[in-house]
């Protein structure tokens, strides 16, 4: 029995294709199946490269994209963008090659929230979208060759200049007839719905032109009124819609047979002989300009990105130098750390044993100092204290009853040692004691005289 091991390995039939390759192809395949949208959220991360591109985030709560508007782009933008800003891009979406990035290419930029004005203009577009006055298929062709273009637009307007001057240069043998009008303010769009009208009623051209220059919404209004916006679309005759620049977009633009960018570029539509061929041409160039446009933006962009990654050499040798000279400064503080601690250590220790250090001499000297004020201070108390005890001595003498008695005084007392003060205390037959310096005697009283008597009945 044949053993079915080791087992077949299939040949491999399928093309194996390079990353740069496959990020080519998704590149192209998001440029051709997404056209240009205009994209609103908030600016983050913006950053201005020295090259005049601007790099930065668009976000909403829920999702961010990255973003690029290149120099060519940016320089025709009316602010510049900062953190935080709300705004409208109109954008591809692309794909960044080198990394594989997906990102939108930001054609033009305008601050979002424009107000009541574009509310009303994304209203009436939907509402006549909803009636079908967009639909391609109710437009009507533009013809090949003309004999009589019809103008309606102001005649002191800058854009009828440009168209005039592109019609001369192309095909000055053509016919041009002006239907003066007011492109902007009150009652403009009446003005306008009224020259389209009176240009189909008199069907002397084969072909019409409705423009205006460029400017603010509120500027461009009047072409966004319903009553222009229906005049065009039941027009007879052909027409095209020159409004603005090529960012600018109105709802004439919309119901119009055809949309130029430009009014010179409607100029250049309504003039060519072969304009299917020339349409189809100019499409082709369009798109090749895009293309170019996008390769060389794409390779800017790449650029920019390689500048921001590599460092001149002087840079790198300046923070090497910057790296030595701290490894440098951290080695000797470590090893010179140390030192210095323990020198401040010994210092203190000095200092502390030299304040507990007993000053022998010092000493000796300061006690010898007081010995000698103790026995000066002691003899002279004691020589206070003998004065004082003398001075006592003599002051106790002198109030001694004995000297008192040395001098002749005697002392009478009672029997029970009371002193005799006064007459009243002596009574006949009373013992009395007589005192002298020298003895005691004890004698009685037999009478008291009547001198004392008398003395004491006068008391």
């Amino acid at each position: 029995m044949a053993s079915n091991f080791p087992p077949q390995i299939p040949q491999k039939t399928e093309s194996v294709i390079p990353v740069s390759a496959l990020n080519q192809a998704v590149a192209q395949l998001l440029e051709r199946n997404f056209p240009l949208t205009w994209v609103s959220g908030e600016i983050s991360n913006f950053t201005r490269a020295a090259s005049g591109h601007w790099y930065f985030t668009l976000k909403d709560s829920a999702a961010q994209v990255r973003a690029v508007m290149f120099r060519g782009r940016a320089q025709y933008a009316n602010f510049m963008p900062r953190e935080g800003d709300k705004v409208e891009v109109r954008a591809l979406v692309g794909l960044y090659a080198p990394r594989g990035d997906y990102q939108i290419n930001v054609e033009a930029i305008r601050r979002a929230g424009v107000g009541n004005l574009y509310e009303a203009f994304l209203q009436l577009k939907a509402k006549l979208a909803a009636e079908g006055l967009f639909d391609q298929e109710r437009k009507k062709s533009i013809p090949s060759f003309v004999r009589r273009i019809g103008i309606v637009t102001s005649p002191n307007a800058a854009a009828l200049r440009d168209v005039m001057t592109a019609l001369q240069r192309r095909v000055p043998h053509i016919e041009v007839i002006i239907y003066p009008c007011p492109v902007q303010g009150d009652g403009a769009a009446a003005k306008i719905a009224q020259m389209i009208a009176l240009a189909e009623a008199e069907n002397r051209c084969e072909l019409l032109i409705v423009c205006r220059g460029g400017g603010s919404i509120e500027d461009l209004w009047a072409f966004n009124e319903e009553i222009v916006a229906r005049t065009i679309a039941h027009c007879e005759l052909p027409v095209i819609s020159g409004v603005g620049h090529e960012t600018d977009f109105t709802i004439s633009d919309f119901v119009a047979d055809l949309r130029a960018p430009t009014p010179t570029a409607a100029a250049e539509m309504a003039a060519t002989p072969r304009a299917d061929w020339i349409a189809n041409l100019n499409q082709w160039q369009h798109a090749m300009q895009r293309q170019m446009r996008g390769q060389l933006d794409r390779q800017a962009q790449n650029l920019d990105w390689l500048s921001q990654r590599l460092q001149s050499p002087s840079s790198t040798l300046a923070s090497k130098r910057q790296q030595i000279n701290y490894c440098a400064q951290s080695l000797r503080f470590a090893v010179l750390k140390p030192v210095q601690t323990a020198q401040n250590r010994l210092l203190q220790l000095e200092k502390r044993l030299m304040q507990k250090r007993p000053q022998i001499q010092a000493c000796q000297s300061k006690l010898a100092y007081q010995h000698m004020q103790l026995r000066t201070s002691m003899r002279h108390q004691l020589q206070q204290h003998q004065t004082s005890l003398a001075s006592l001595q003599e002051k106790l003498e002198m109030l001694n009853p004995q000297r008192t008695l040395e001098r002749g005084y005697v002392i009478l007392q009672q029997a029970d040692g009371q002193v005799i003060r006064s007459a009243k205390q002596i009574h006949a037959r009373d013992f009395l004691q007589l005192r002298t310096a020298q003895d005691v005697s004890e004698l009685q009283i037999a009478t008291i005289n009547s001198a004392v008597k008398k003395r004491k009945s006068t008391d």
